[in-house]
């Protein structure tokens, strides 16, 4: 396609696609044409409820010739097998994270596309919100001076209190590292590089699960993943964090906090777009916050900064690339914590162009 506004479709009709819909429909500059999901009755009924013309399989969207980019929100261990038939369908694809369930089947996703000249992006997009957009460029103008150390957390008891059908977060490629840990290692690569080399300690507090609301409420759950995790993370281009993802805490805490040679920085949550971001200067009595501009549109601007620099012929941000080295780093920490010894991280994407603080959404910029 030459020009004009972006042909959609999801693949995957669950919890997460509501949030997807209700924003990548209203984005000018994407068209989204179709649902596809295992139960079509819920494609249908999804596609219904946000006014999309097609629902069925996945062979059904594919089959749509207007159809550029497919949005793959499916469970973990379907990514990279939906990814692939998605790009021999002749689509660029965005999934939500992570991109495989192991770095040899990101790759090969990532390799097919590359042979087929097509796109991958990934999840999370929330490094795109003006929250951490704003951060990456308070750290650009020097405001904390060079970056020396991170602590990071993000802790609670578990998805399994509250959705409906949390088994695939106990499952291989999920946990509170594969789950939470892509917002906070997205946002520290964007901001400080990539990392060179990760150590961790590993833990599994219970080997059950119980499901706490909904028609399986009651259902005992095997536990087959670490649910907390504590990882050293080395950056190559200097600094380093502490970064702690917990399954099994009672007191919740979402944490971001970079130090520099001349202050610190208090990040928003991850898994948000929005502020409030602090600062305090190496003599400062307490924290100040700082002006946060730019989009808090929400999931789905990945794909469109995605569909943007397809017609654009740009890079663009949330890439498999750098989804790949996340995934990357998750495993490290993963195999570090299994054998109590550092592990390195091989690739080492490009850090993402910045967003411009007046990027719209909700602008037509596509004729």
């Amino acid at each position: 396609m030459s020009g004009g506004p972006v042909g959609v479709a999801l693949v995957g009709a669950g919890v997460i696609s509501g949030q997807y819909l209700s924003n990548l429909t209203a984005f000018p500059d994407v068209r989204v044409l179709g649902v596809a999901d295992l139960d079509e009755g819920r494609a249908a009924e999804v596609a219904g409820r946000y006014g999309v013309p097609v629902s069925g399989g996945i062979d059904t969207v594919l089959a749509l010739p207007e159809v550029e980019i497919v949005v793959n929100l499916t469970v973990p261990a379907a990514h990279a097998a939906v990814a692939l038939a998605c790009l021999r369908a002749g689509k660029h694809v965005y999934g939500e994270k992570p991109l495989a369930l192991d770095a040899e089947e990101a790759a090969k996703v990532l390799a097919v596309a590359a042979d087929l000249g097509l796109r991958v992006g990934n999840a999370p997009d929330t490094f795109l919100g003006a929250g951490i957009q704003s951060a990456l460029r308070a750290l650009r103008s020097g405001l904390i001076g060079e970056p020396v150390a991170v602590t990071a957390a993000t802790q609670g008891l578990g998805p399994e209190s509250w959705h409906p059908s949390p088994e695939f977060f106990y499952q291989r490629g999920g946990g509170p590292l594969f789950d939470l840990g892509p917002y906070y290692l997205t946002t520290l690569a964007a901001l400080l590089g990539p990392a060179a080399r990760v150590s961790a300690l590993t833990r599994r507090a219970r080997d059950v699960r119980v499901v706490g609301s909904g028609p399986k409420a009651g259902t005992m759950i095997p536990v087959e993943v670490p649910t907390h995790v504590d990882a050293l993370i080395d950056f190559a281009g200097g600094g380093g964090a502490a970064a702690t993802f917990s399954f099994d805490s009672p007191v919740p805490k979402r944490l971001i906090e970079i130090v520099g040679t001349e202050g610190a920085l208090s990040l928003p949550d991850p898994n948000t777009f929005e502020g409030p971001l602090l600062a305090r200067g190496l003599h400062d009595a307490d924290w100040r916050e700082l002006p946060v501009e730019g989009t808090v549109a929400g999931r789905g601007i990945g794909v469109l900064d995605l569909a943007r620099s397809i017609r654009a012929g740009t890079p663009h941000r949330a890439s498999g690339e750098l989804a790949l080295h996340v995934l990357e780093i998750m495993t490290a920490v993963t195999e570090s914590g299994e054998r109590g010894e550092f592990r390195r991280v091989r690739s080492a994407p490009p850090v993402p162009e910045p967003l411009p603080a007046d990027w719209d959404p909700h602008a037509a910029t596509l004729a």
